[in-house]
């Protein structure tokens, strides 16, 4: 569970805590970095420096357990192997923790179970 400044989620100052929460990154030709998120109040594509700033924030304010970790995956691979049944969003009982998206879940041609972190990078 991840803290994420900044989101649509949420009104106000605080973050929201994501199971995961996937964004791109694009290099242009020029050298300069954008985020594109979603989910974001911040530019859509946002300057990489301003998203982590303001999206990101600082680990020295965040409890250790809440500490980010980051997997940088190719966009082919991405688009290829990630897939989610959104199981991660219930409780043990099978209800939703919250609403789900209303977008259709994400599935590749093996099917749709979560499964991007059996995938070597």
């Amino acid at each position: 569970m991840i803290p994420i400044w900044k989101q649509q989620a949420r009104s106000g100052d605080g973050p929201v805590i994501w199971d995961y929460h996937v964004v791109l990154l694009h290099v242009s030709s020029g050298g300069q970095s954008f985020i594109y998120d979603l989910d974001t109040v911040l530019p859509f594509p946002c300057p990489f420096d301003a998203y982590v700033e303001d999206a990101f924030k600082s680990d020295e304010d965040i409890h250790p357990q809440f500490r980010r970790k980051f997997r940088v995956i190719r966009a082919d691979s991405y688009l290829k192997n990630f897939a989610s049944d959104r199981s991660h969003m219930k409780d043990s009982s099978g209800n939703w923790r919250e609403p789900p998206p209303s977008y259709p879940c994400i599935q590749t041609g093996e099917g749709s179970l979560e499964h991007l972190e059996d995938q070597i990078l």
